[in-house]
């Protein structure tokens, strides 16, 4: 009996840990560019057009000039730190909510991933204020 409760717990064991590891974390380069302020390797994670939605701006933009509206943004508002508070979703597109600290105050910043040829890249980007 106890040999039976053994199988099973490792079988339970093992799935929770194959689907933990399926689900893949946002990369840490991508965390670092929000705590540090760095619009360039942000947008190196950028689709080619990305909605953004940043304060009063709320439209599909070129990769570049989403880098501009960002770069922006960070040297107006000088960030202090990041954190993800939560992450969803599959192995090829995933959601992210953060909270970003400013010099002028805490922004909430979600955004989508999706994985495109093994790489993350980013469809839309949100920055609100709290």
């Amino acid at each position: 009996m106890k040999l039976k409760i053994r199988k099973i717990t490792l079988v339970v064991l093992a799935f929770v840990f194959s689907t933990m590891l399926g689900m893949a974390q946002i990369p840490d380069d991508l965390v670092l560019s929000f705590k540090t302020g760095n619009a360039s390797t942000l947008s190196g994670y950028f689709n080619q057009n990305i909605e953004l939605f940043i304060l009063e701006q709320d439209d599909v933009y070129s990769r570049a000039q989403a880098q501009q509206i960002v770069s922006n943004f960070f040297a107006q508002n000088r960030p202090n730190g990041f954190s993800i508070i939560h992450q969803s979703g599959k192995e090829d597109s995933k959601f992210a909510i953060g909270k970003l600290s400013t010099s002028k105050g805490d922004y909430r910043v979600s955004f989508f991933v999706k994985n495109e040829g093994g790489k993350p890249v980013i469809h839309q980007l949100r920055i609100e204020k709290q």
